[in-house]
């Protein structure tokens, strides 16, 4: 006999306006000046989106000279960093920007600070594209800190002129530990008025917060090198809950279910709507499910135009 559970599912979860934008982007740029279309990096970090666009026509390249000069380039809604955009117009490629504008505004936080000569620390993760690009957008003076141990040990050029900026898809928690030492080190030290943690990816971990008080189990639908995906997941399990981050409905393993009568169910902000349908299908074929909701969350009403084709 099948086990009974109810289903709750997150509101808001799944794209966001700058994911929603970055596809369209590459959608309109397919349909109108033809295929093949070149993407600097993965469009956004989901594995079924990307192999989608790759299905009409797009084709991921980890470097600009693997695209043949003439031909559309299309940087990653992560942003890229000055280098980048001067090396693709010396190659001669046209140029779409769909860099979502929430990055792009902290790209401009950053070249103000720098301009007023103060170091600038990027709160955020080495290695990750939008800390790349972000950190690219000035030449010197500027820091990747993505621990309490790197913040206590950096060394800046002018202590008494710092500011610091966040990558979008960190967890509050990510950064307060953090910032409280920078500004104990740093008495004065400069940051954004309102945090840089992106709208949707705080309106995400505020619903997976709510999930994991509510629910035995949380399932959440993004793709492992999403980061604020893996901060959904690190955000409930701190909230007490026992979390799970799958790829889709092939990733759950039925054991997960035992001793299990609510399942709480959210998704990354790269992550497809028809994903979520899928995990819920999965358990409807495991269990019996004997009431799925949804609870009440935050509207989100935010929308950016797609971006278009810039001469070079």
């Amino acid at each position: 006999m099948k086990a009974a559970i109810r289903v709750l599912l997150a509101s808001p979860r799944g794209f966001c306006a700058g994911v929603v934008r970055a596809i369209e982007t590459v959608n309109l740029t397919i349909k109108s000046q033809g295929a093949p279309v070149y993407v600097l990096h993965e469009i956004v970090h989901n594995k079924h989106v990307i192999s989608e666009l790759e299905g009409q026509g797009a084709r991921f390249v980890k470097h600009l000279s693997e695209i043949p000069s003439g031909e559309i380039c299309i940087f990653s809604a992560h942003g890229v960093s000055v280098e980048t955009e001067e090396q693709a117009r010396q190659l001669g490629l046209r140029t779409i920007d769909a860099t979502c504008p929430l990055v792009t505004s902290i790209h401009q936080m950053v070249e103000k600070y720098h301009d007023q000569g103060f170091d600038v620390i990027i709160i955020g993760h080495h290695g990750h594209p939008e800390v790349v690009g972000t950190a690219g957008r000035v030449n010197g003076r500027v820091h990747i800190v993505a621990s309490k141990a790197e913040a206590e040990h950096l060394q800046v050029a002018t202590p008494e002129k710092t500011a610091y900026v966040t990558q979008t898809t960190l967890s509050q928690d990510d950064v307060a530990g953090i910032k409280s030492i920078l500004e104990h080190r740093f008495p004065g030290i400069k940051g954004p008025v309102k945090s840089n943690i992106c709208y949707a990816t705080q309106n995400r971990q505020n619903a997976v917060t709510y999930l994991a008080k509510e629910c035995d189990l949380i399932l959440v639908v993004g793709s492992k090198n999403s980061s604020n995906s893996n901060r959904l997941r690190d955000v409930a399990k701190k909230s007490g809950g026992t979390s799970h981050l799958i790829d889709d409905r092939d990733d759950i393993d039925p054991s997960w279910l035992e001793g299990i009568a609510k399942v709480g169910i959210t998704a990354g902000a790269s992550a497809p709507e028809r994903l979520v349908e899928g995990v819920l299908d999965w358990l409807d074929e495991h269990a019996e499910v004997v009431e799925v909701t949804e609870m009440k969350g935050k509207e989100e009403r935010i929308s950016f135009k797609p971006a278009v084709l810039t001469d070079t």
